[in-house]
């Protein structure tokens, strides 16, 4: 296997498992990687979806008891039963509109302009919900009730905007519907869960031509540290907003999407979106 590949394949799933969870565009992030890395043609778009399985997989593991909880009680546990109806209902809107519009969506979305326009609005919106009064009417995602957890996967389907972050719509979003930092967070980590498993079996479906052993040992390496990179993010996400709001990624967001409109208009980098 060339040396330069699995550098390549560490370096993109560390950039995978960093952003995926984080208010900041996983999206985003790596189609400048991929880029910069020369490394987003089809073959890169399949191996997007194996790095995208480790950063599911770490937020899997990190909340295997909540997890396995739910699982033991859906059968007869109301709240069990309770909590994994309001992940379906969040779950639909998302589903729903990519397969009636995600064609027309990366058709006429997907490139460099509007990629660094979500990430200023997104980041001008977070400022906006954090200097809000932030009127808090529930604590735990325990609490979520069915219009609650509708209300958030509205909010989630606007990540289909490149650039504008599954995560960062769904914590904002809980952040306006009234949820804590925490409850926000940790709800947008199981929403992940069968937006992530949903969208990785399509593509990988709709890309299984592109499968090849060959590339076994770049999908380990981009697997391996896609997982233990995202595995941290959702730590150290969790314990910095229990001392911080989320300001510092609305400017990290703002000065991000600033560099990829000069990039894009002074031909600094070839945006393959655009």
């Amino acid at each position: 296997m060339d040396f330069l590949l699995l550098l390549k394949a560490l370096i993109l799933g560390i950039v995978e498992g960093i952003t995926e969870f984080l208010p900041i565009s996983s999206t985003g992030h790596l189609i400048l990687a991929g880029d910069l890395l020369g490394f987003n043609d089809e073959r890169g778009k399949l191996f997007e979806i194996v790095i995208q399985s480790g950063a599911m997989l770490a937020v899997c593991w990190e909340y295997r008891a909540k997890i396995g909880s739910v699982v033991r009680g859906l059968p007869s546990e109301p709240a069990a039963q309770r909590f994994a109806l309001n992940i379906l209902v969040a779950f639909l809107p998302l589903a729903v509109i990519g397969l009636l519009f995600g064609k027309a969506i990366k058709a006429h979305l997907f490139n460099a302009p509007v990629v660094a326009a979500a990430f200023i609005i997104g980041g001008l919106v977070i400022l906006w919900a954090e200097r809000r009064e932030h009127r808090i009417r529930i604590e735990s995602i325990d609490d979520l009730s069915l219009a609650d957890a509708l209300k958030l996967g509205l909010a989630q389907a606007l990540a289909l905007i490149p650039g504008t972050s599954r995560s960062g719509a769904t914590i904002i979003g809980g952040l306006f519907f009234g949820l804590s930092r925490r409850a926000a967070t940790e709800f947008s980590f199981f929403l992940a869960m069968p937006t992530l498993i949903g969208a990785s079996i399509y593509q990988l479906y709709k890309e299984r031509a592109l499968l090849s052993f060959d590339d076994l040992g770049m999908w380990v390496v981009g697997f391996v540290a896609s997982f233990i990179s995202a595995f941290w993010a959702v730590r150290g996400l969790l314990r910095y907003i229990s001392t911080h709001d989320f300001s510092i990624f609305a400017w990290y967001r703002i000065a991000f999407g600033i560099v990829v409109l000069l990039t894009w208009h002074y031909d600094l980098i070839a945006w393959t979106a655009g």
